[in-house]
């Protein structure tokens, strides 16, 4: 079954996002309103060593007020591959770049309000370059035993929704044949 827009105008935007408001058709034909958020798309890593450690931020999100491990994570730019932006992001939060990236996992976290995409890539080795860049992310990077992962998401100390899927993904790799 399918959903038709017909009219859509932006209630409230800034750079990043944009809430919207929408005249939606229904599959059985009723019209509603519906509101929905466009936001850039995401990009993460999953970088580990080759003592299958992975590189993790510990990180404070004041509007839940809760600090917890993080992947390196961030903003598409225009013009930027997901790989790139993923690239990117490990180096200027953590000061490693990663080795070649490939795609681990892609998720659409909240498609019936949000049309934003995790792109989540796996890099199995990295290179220390120098201090991070962006000073505002963490001012604790640690490589972390992807085997003390499943307890650490049972401590809630690993709560972002693209880290616990570029996460569990990585994990069940591990289980494969």
């Amino acid at each position: 079954m399918r959903w038709h827009i017909h009219e859509e105008t932006e209630a409230w935007g800034n750079p990043w996002l944009s809430v919207r408001k929408l005249d939606v058709e229904q599959p059985d034909g009723e019209r509603i309103d519906y509101h929905a958020v466009r936001l850039k798309h995401v990009a993460a890593a999953v970088v580990s060593n080759g003592d299958d450690r992975v590189l993790l931020m510990w990180r404070h999100r004041f509007l839940t007020d809760r600090w917890a491990w993080e992947l390196p994570m961030g903003l598409i730019e225009p013009g930027e591959s997901p790989a790139e932006a993923a690239a990117r992001e490990v180096e200027e939060e953590t000061g490693w770049r990663p080795g070649a990236l490939t795609e681990l996992v892609y998720s659409e976290p909240a498609a019936g309000i949000m049309d934003s995409t995790h792109h989540v890539f796996r890099a199995t080795t990295a290179v220390r370059i120098g201090e991070p860049t962006e000073l505002n992310e963490s001012d604790r990077i640690e490589w972390v035993p992807l085997a003390d992962v499943p307890a650490m998401i049972g401590r809630r100390e690993i709560v972002s929704g693209i880290t616990l899927v570029g996460l569990q993904q990585a994990l069940l790799a591990r289980q494969e044949p």
